[in-house]
């Protein structure tokens, strides 16, 4: 796989400022959001809406929080084509696994926030999760650090207001890989791919999202293996019982001086 070419992904928009009763001309940095097609073998399988930076790692991230191959060693190669405003990700899996995801109908747009856009099947959309194996205790310092020290690695939300981020962390709280994205999904599928392709091992961490965390994140970090994850905002329900199911740690509402913890809270020490 090699370097793939990216649009910015910060633009300039000239807008009218209103502070203190007074109407202001100036310029906003606004974020880039395009749409990227995830193409595997030939076949288009889901049009997501993303911020146009780190494209392989989405589309390896993507291939594993979705099931659609077990390990980052099975996406072969990914090829990052402009088609217009946006991408096409054309990812070349084994053959076998092409004609798995043939069968998973999710040839849909997907909207910036959506996780699930294009599941044509309730049984798609709740497929079953591994369960994640036991672990020692986290210190609960290392939770508060990785939040601590996560707004200061948000470059491009610093920038524009505008992004969500994902981390995955060590067990000590060192943030090992950030990445940032217009949705909380792609976020979340750029870490799992930059962190699977940079080696790490999923149950050596955790992870931490900047958003709610609704029973997709708990699926793909599930799928992923990571035992954890921490969010910033709520959990809903379907999360809570599917993190139960599959032995992961939710800690959300998360803040330096209070973690509520949903499911398995054995893994905080």
């Amino acid at each position: 796989m090699g370097a793939i070419l990216e649009r910015p992904a910060v633009a300039t928009a000239v807008i009218d400022r209103i502070e203190d009763g007074l109407w202001l001309g100036a310029d906003d940095q606004v974020a880039v959001e395009v749409p990227v097609a995830l193409v595997y073998n030939g076949h288009s399988h889901a049009v997501m809406m993303a911020t146009p930076r780190d494209l392989e790692d989405f589309a390896c991230g993507f291939s594993i929080a979705e099931g659609l191959v077990d390990a980052v060693e099975e996406v072969l190669s990914v090829r990052a084509i402009p088609r217009g405003a946006g991408y096409s990700l054309a990812i070349d899996i084994p053959e076998e696994r092409g004609k798995a995801i043939a069968g998973r109908a999710r040839n849909m747009s997907g909207r910036t926030g959506c996780g699930l856009c294009g599941i044509a099947d309730i049984a798609q959309a709740l497929r079953p999760l591994p369960a994640a194996p036991d672990t020692e205790p986290v210190r609960l310092a290392a939770l508060t650090q990785a939040l601590s020290d996560l707004p200061a690695a948000q470059i491009l939300n610093r920038a524009t207001g505008a992004l969500h981020a994902a981390a995955f962390a060590s067990r000590d709280g060192d943030l090992l890989v950030v990445r940032e994205d217009v949705g909380r999904h792609n976020a979340l599928d750029k870490v799992i791919g930059a962190a699977a392709r940079a080696g790490f091992d999923p149950v050596s961490g955790f992870i931490v999202v900047t958003s709610r965390c609704s029973m997709e994140m708990v699926q793909k970090a599930a799928t992923f293996g990571c035992p954890m994850i921490v969010a910033i905002s709520a959990p809903t329900s379907l999360a809570i019982e599917l993190a139960a199911h599959s032995n992961l740690t939710i800690a959300a509402f998360a803040r330096r001086n209070r973690i509520n913890l949903y499911t398995h809270p054995q893994r905080v020490a």
